[in-house]
This record gives structure tokens, sequence and C-alpha cells, in this order.
């Protein structure tokens, strides 16, 4: 049986399903060409077989449970593997119901989110599939939020329960505005901007190189990234002082006198202005309260399957 074409030297396994199943879709759309027979018979195999897998993994579960092997570490494991996790969903057989399996999900894109200061709360799950979340910190009324939602909350969402009919974001307490605004509403605003192409979530390179304290420098996907390590937390910003537009690329992060230990702060090596990296690198040298600081502009950045995947291109901060 030939394998399914692969997209990569490095697939990993949620790929590796959604080109299976894309796969399978061209499959059955090509014998539509045989004929009517050919395309219901194609179906039906489809079906069998499909059942006959879904039959069999919960057979399985039924094994390790009888064996007393199915206990809360097993599941835990089954349900954080993204291809066995999917084919579970497929046939309703997956360990966790859906209230639990968005948390998990917002837990996922959490450490994105708390970098640059701000949080997203499970507000519940409506009767007809809806999730209904609050932005808090500085997400909440960020310029950015919009695209912040798009990249990592909503497709962690989506990708840990389909079955999910849409993504809403409750207004805060302290915003002036009241009800509920759609995420598809936010998105249409976000992609209503003509030079702003489409945002998609691209694997950075030799990750596992990039020195602690110093801004390193890296192209995704044609954009020019400075990416900071500080410790084991990742932090990734477009490579271009908001000031003076110099590249970050090489400069070094040190602390502030007085500040907290921890504290990273980025010099621009063009105009020398100082950014704060794990606030979602604002800027500390304004003295003008009626103004807003000057703002370096973060990426979402996750660490998904293994790998480090920045959002490009930029404009999408917390």
């Amino acid at each position: 049986m030939s394998q399914p074409e692969r997209t990569g030297p490095e697939v990993s396994a949620a790929t590796q399903l959604q080109v299976s199943s894309e796969r399978i879709e061209a499959l059955l759309t090509a014998s539509e060409a045989a004929g009517p027979l050919a395309a219901e018979r194609a179906e039906e195999l489809v079906r069998v077989v499909v059942d006959l897998y879904g039959a069999g993994l919960g057979r399985l579960l039924d094994v390790l449970h009888e064996a007393g092997r199915l206990d809360d570490v097993a599941l835990e494991a089954l349900a954080d593997d993204p291809l066995v996790s999917g084919l579970l969903l497929v046939h309703g057989l997956h360990p966790f119901d859906v209230s639990t399996r968005v948390a998990r999900a917002l837990d996922s894109v959490r450490p994105y989110l708390g970098s640059h200061g701000g949080d997203v709360e499970l507000v519940g799950i409506t009767e007809s599939g809806v999730v209904r979340l609050r932005l808090t910190g500085s997400c909440d009324g960020c310029s950015s939020s919009a695209a912040t939602l798009e990249l990592a909350v909503e497709g962690a969402v989506r990708d840990a329960a389909p079955e999910v009919t849409d993504i809403e974001v409750l207004a805060s307490a302290s915003a002036p505005a009241s009800g509920v605004i759609p995420i598809s509403s936010l998105r249409v605003r976000t992609s209503a901007e003509p030079a702003t192409p489409s945002a998609s979530w691209q694997v950075l390179d030799r990750a596992d190189e990039l020195i602690e304290g110093r801004a390193e420098g890296r192209d995704v996907a044609g954009v020019a990234v400075a990416v900071c390590r500080i410790g084991s937390d990742l932090f990734a910003f477009r490579d271009r002082c908001p000031s003076c537009a110099t590249g970050l690329a090489g400069a070094a992060l040190h602390r502030l006198a007085g500040g907290p230990i921890g504290a990273a702060v980025l010099r621009c090596p063009g105009c020398g202005l100082h950014f704060d990296v794990r606030r979602g690198g604002v800027g500390l040298d304004g003295t003008d309260s009626s103004k807003p600081p000057q703002m370096l502009e973060p990426l979402p950045l996750l660490i998904r399957d293994g790998a480090v995947q920045v959002a490009t291109p930029a404009t999408v901060g917390a």
C-alpha cells in the first residue's frame, strides 16, 4: 500500500493525519470520474475501513481497561498524542469531554499569552457548542487581539475540539462595550486590511542553537525575526526598532540597575532605546505620560509537537 504524500522530512503526527484525510478526500473525488457506481463503492469502502479501525480502537481501550492499565497516566498520554487523539475524536472515543479538551487547549497557549502579560479565561461552552472566552491582562483591548485569537487560541481550541461550532469573546468587566464578539467578526476586521497578508505558523530553524541573553536573528518565511532566549523561555519580535528601524539581531539582553531578577532588557544598537522583553517589548524610556511608549512588534511563538513555531507576518502581538 502506498504511503500518504509527505510535505517535508519532519511531518508531525497532526500534520500526517491532515495529509491522509486530504488524500482520502482527493481519491473519493477522483473516483467520481468513473461514474456514480464507482463513487458509491469507494465511499462505502472508506466507511467500512473507518468503522473497522474504530471498532478496533474501541476494543483496544476495553482491553486496557479490563487489564487495569487504562489509568490516568495512560489517558493523559493518549490525549497528548496528536495522531491518537485525532483518531479517537473521529470515532467518538476520546477519554476527555469537550470542556476538558478546550481547557487543555487553552493551557497549551498560555505560555505565549503569559509571556506578554496576558491570559485567556474559559467562561463556558453552550449547549450548541459555542465556546465563550474572555481575554485578560494585556490581551484585553490590545489592537492585535484578533490576530492573537486567530493564530494561537482559535487554532488550539478547534484542533482539540472539532465539534465546537463557534468561538466568542466576552467583553471584560472593565471594557465599555458589552455583550459578545464572535471571533469570526474579529477575523474579518483583521483580514479586511488589504496590505496585510494572511498569517501562518512557521517552524523556527535551528531553535536549539539560540544563545541565551542575546537577540538572535532568524529569517522566518521571509520575515526578519529577533528571537530572545531567557532560560527556557523564548520571545520573538519583528527584527526592527520602532524608533529608528535598526535591526535588533545580535543585541545583548541585560538587567537595568534596580530591576527585578530575571528581567531582560533589549537595547537598540541604533538609537539606544530600551525595551522590556518579558512584557511584550514595551519601551522603558518614555517620560511623556500623554504618549504611549515605543514598543517592539511581538510575534506569537509556541512549541508544538516538539518544534518551535512562530506566526508570521508580524502585527500579531498579544
